[in-house]
């Protein structure tokens, strides 16, 4: 089969077709799809069976991967296990306990570890186990944004550093959720607020729940301008809502796409989700 890209939703979304990414790919055909992450920003594949050593092979090609936070289940390793099933005892977790919270934080906009010193380029999440409804994945475009905006409210961008926290934003969660110890191994970032794509200089502005305030700025007036930018490119008819079916594999890039996970009943569907997190470059600022 040959390699097909096809738009799914404005200008930022893709289908890939005629292509097993499970198995060693030809470098001209990863190289397209390379070019099409820089072209789209997010990328969908159907039916690609994916155990976690051929995941990770895979993400290696887009560069190195990141280690995941210590608070995430399987802490320090290259996956990160999205899921409300416990892997010891491949049990549902209980909704009202500490893992589920701390998860539910993933269903606020937010892009990938803008809370680290050096943020991600892209994410590749794997659906192991998808419920029969709900629990899409939401998607929206920051450089699509910022190309709406007036030119003067993209002039007062240029400049700016926003502080990323991730404690920040699991305490719009629950305050008590992460401990002094979890606080302490991800302590506050530094981002470019405007940042490029240097493979086409498209610009797009860089937000989300881990955006805590701007350098600079009265903390409540940063967090409201931070805030109003999400605003912006969260609009219903810039939003991309993917419905998951089991095996897709959905690709990001982190430096220009906010996401959300959407609710589901938690009690009683499996949600079986792994992802790897490629590193991006920096600091940004």
């Amino acid at each position: 089969m040959t390699l097909t890209i096809r738009r799914i939703r404005n200008d930022f979304t893709a289908e890939i077709s005629g292509v097993d990414i499970t198995k060693p790919i030809l470098d001209a055909t990863f190289a397209e799809i390379r070019a099409a992450l820089d072209e789209y920003s997010v990328l969908v594949f159907r039916d690609q069976k994916f155990d976690d050593d051929a995941q990770t092979a895979f993400s290696l090609r887009f560069g190195s991967l990141e280690t995941t936070i210590s608070a995430n289940a399987g802490g320090g390793t290259h996956i990160a296990d999205i899921s409300n099933v416990d892997p010891a005892t491949d049990e549902i977790i209980p909704v009202e306990g500490w893992r589920s919270k701390y998860n539910s934080g993933n269903e606020m906009w937010h892009t990938d570890s803008s809370f680290k010193p050096v943020p991600a380029l892209a994410s590749l999440l794997s659906g192991r186990e998808v419920p029969p409804e709900g629990a899409e994945t939401e998607f929206t475009s920051m450089r699509t944004a910022y190309d709406a905006l007036p030119d003067d409210h993209k002039a007062r961008l240029e400049g700016l550093i926003a502080i990323h926290d991730f404690s920040y934003s699991r305490g719009l969660v629950d305050p008590a959720l992460m401990d002094d110890k979890q606080r302490a191994a991800v302590p506050p970032v530094r981002q470019a607020v405007v940042r490029t794509n240097p493979a086409n200089g498209r610009k797009g502005f860089y937000s989300g729940s881990h955006a805590s305030e701007i350098v600079g700025w009265p903390v409540d007036e940063g967090r409201a301008f931070l805030k109003d930018l999400v605003n912006r490119a969260v609009k219903p008819e810039r939003v991309y809502a993917h419905k998951w079916q089991q095996y897709d594999l959905v690709i990001w890039d982190n430096r220009c796409v906010l996401h959300r996970g959407r609710p589901c009943d938690k009690s009683k569907h499996r949600r079986v989700m792994h992802r790897t997190t490629v590193a991006g470059d920096g600091p940004t600022a």
